[in-house]
């Protein structure tokens, strides 16, 4: 048995240590706002927090993540009201919508590391999450109105 925590509650799997985090996730403990993608790393679809940092569950083996806290799209806010996820609904980011919790989970990392971020920083972090609908300078945007609007929460 694997023990974990995930999105602030502990959980066991019952798995072999090489499995993929995503398969984990999704199959184990089912939760399903986490893609799958390419399955090597490249396209960001199944980006997750663990302890804090973004990272591809689909190249994590879940025994290396053992006692550690894993964050998914499903826990970034228990209210769905996560200033990255309001700006993605006001600006209507996704198209096809596939890739967005993967861009979302990304996006939130990097305010958390880079609370004001130039576009070029954006770009640099971003540029990992493929977006098959090319709706990226729209995710610039609501990444740019998430880091006014978390901002503007830390000063009041």
């Amino acid at each position: 048995m694997i023990e974990f925590e995930i999105n602030g509650r502990k959980v066991s799997v019952d798995a072999d240590p090489q499995t993929p985090l995503l398969w984990a996730i999704r199959d184990e403990i089912g939760l399903t706002g986490t893609k799958f993608g390419c399955g090597i790393g490249m396209c960001g679809a199944c980006t997750v927090h663990i302890d804090g940092q973004a990272t591809r569950s689909c190249i994590t083996a879940v025994g290396d993540i053992a006692g550690l806290k894993v964050t998914t799209i499903e826990g970034l806010d228990a209210d769905a009201n996560h200033p990255v996820q309001e700006a993605w609904r006001n600006l209507r980011v996704p198209q096809c919508g596939y890739c967005q919790s993967g861009q979302i989970m990304q996006a939130a990392s990097l305010l958390q590391d880079t609370p004001n971020p130039t576009d070029q920083d954006i770009d640099d972090v971003m540029t990992g999450n493929l977006c098959r609908c090319m709706t990226y300078p729209r995710i610039r945007q609501a990444v740019r109105e998430a880091a006014t609007a978390m901002s503007g929460a830390q000063n009041q």
